[in-house]
């Protein structure tokens, strides 16, 4: 093919376009502004952002088909926090087998506990917030709601005892290991498989743009905008490897701040488009204003970042990790989405939330004018101290 004609042009841009977006990593700076542009347009197309609720969803079906639940729960593909779960799933998966990320990871029978344990401590804890790390710390402060810092605050606590836990098993319990048997024919297999992987994630993503044509067709436009929305924060946490989790946990194993710096970046971005929507009345200004400050937020904060720290990933980081192929992230899933139902019924049932706290919105509270500069200073200081640990280690316990 002539070198200088439109077509091999053409071409040669496709590759390149694709090797951008699929053969190297994503800056965690630009994935932490995307991420936050896509909760803005969350929160302006149906509400507030969160994981947690897609879960819940998915453990009370477990409980209605099994005879424990009187109300029928919203179909899966119908609860807007389900479909947007299921779409960072898939979003992820895409972006997996485009890469050629994708392979079935198995852990050692040890992990797959400490995956059970994790999740059942993030349901829980979740449950206590009010929202997992996204909907009751990261989209809780980028909406004003108090309680998100306290689960800020609660999460790094969790974090603190969670790596005392496996600097525990590390000096007391012996290593194991997963036993893999190689020979010819799975290394042949493995070589198919990967070559096949870019052609798997084209399907998917073309099947997924058919469920929001379909989804319109059908009336159901929000449940599309929202599919399209989850889909590319699938992409983008992938791409990038974006986890809550190393915000938390970095500063106390290593000192490394990078990742508190692209939290704060992209709360910083979040929280200030959120002021235009919410001070122009745009969505209602206590949309989302309903995490208990301030016990429920720091008990629940605290529990959930010792569970995501045995478990190796959050609600956000589980799913696409889950989509790359970590199995133990399943158990992960399924224990959280249990234990978030049942911890939910047994709150709403013996009217606890009642001594957990109440909602405060920043603003309600400071006023606008004193409200942003305080949200401000905050992820400033936050970024601050962790810069100062990153030189000095005082805080590293690992």
């Amino acid at each position: 093919m002539d070198k200088s004609s439109l077509l091999h042009s053409l071409k040669e841009e496709v590759a390149n376009g694709y090797r951008f977006l699929f053969a190297n990593a994503w800056s965690g700076y630009m994935a932490g502004i995307l991420i936050a542009v896509l909760a803005l347009m969350i929160l302006l197309w149906n509400g507030m952002w969160g994981i947690s609720g897609g879960y819940r969803n998915w453990g009370n079906w477990f409980y209605y088909l099994i005879g424990l639940g009187t109300e029928r729960p919203l179909t899966p593909w119908m609860d807007p926090h389900s479909v947007t779960n299921l779409a960072i799933f898939a979003g992820a998966l895409a972006s997996a087998l485009l890469s050629r990320q994708f392979s079935v990871r198995r852990a050692p029978r040890r992990e797959y506990a400490k995956g059970m344990i994790g999740g059942i401590l993030m349901g829980a804890g979740a449950a206590l917030a009010g929202g997992c790390n996204v909907g009751g710390f990261y989209s809780a402060i980028g909406v004003f709601s108090m309680g998100g810092y306290t689960m800020m605050f609660g999460l790094g606590l969790g974090a603190w005892m969670g790596l005392k836990v496996l600097l525990w098993e590390m000096e007391h319990l012996p290593a194991t290991a997963v036993c893999t048997i190689e020979d010819e024919g799975n290394r042949r297999w493995s070589a198919v498989w990967q070559s096949f992987q870019p052609a798997a994630g084209i399907v998917l993503l073309l099947f997924m743009i058919i469920a929001v044509y379909l989804y319109g067709a059908v009336d159901q436009a929000l449940v599309g905008g929202l599919l399209i929305f989850g889909l590319l924060i699938g992409v983008v946490m992938h791409r990038s490897r974006f986890c809550f989790v190393r915000a938390f946990r970095d500063p106390f194993m290593t000192g490394e701040a990078e990742m508190v710096k692209v939290v704060s970046l992209s709360l910083m971005v979040y929280g200030l488009g959120s002021a235009v929507i919410k001070w122009n009345y745009i969505q209602p200004d206590t949309m989302g204003v309903f995490h208990p400050f301030w016990l429920g937020s720091l008990l629940g904060g605290t529990i959930f970042g010792l569970g995501m720290l045995l478990a190796g990933g959050c609600a956000s980081s589980t799913l696409w990790r889950l989509a790359e192929g970590h199995t133990k992230l399943g158990i992960t899933l399924i224990s959280f989405a249990l234990t978030n139902a049942a911890a939910m019924r047994f709150i709403e049932s013996y009217d606890i939330r009642h001594y957990l706290g109440k909602g405060l919105y920043l603003p309600g509270v400071f006023s606008w004018q004193l409200g942003i500069p305080l949200f401000m200073a905050i992820l400033l200081l936050w970024t601050l101290m962790a810069a100062w640990n990153e030189k000095t280690e005082k805080l590293v316990i690992f």
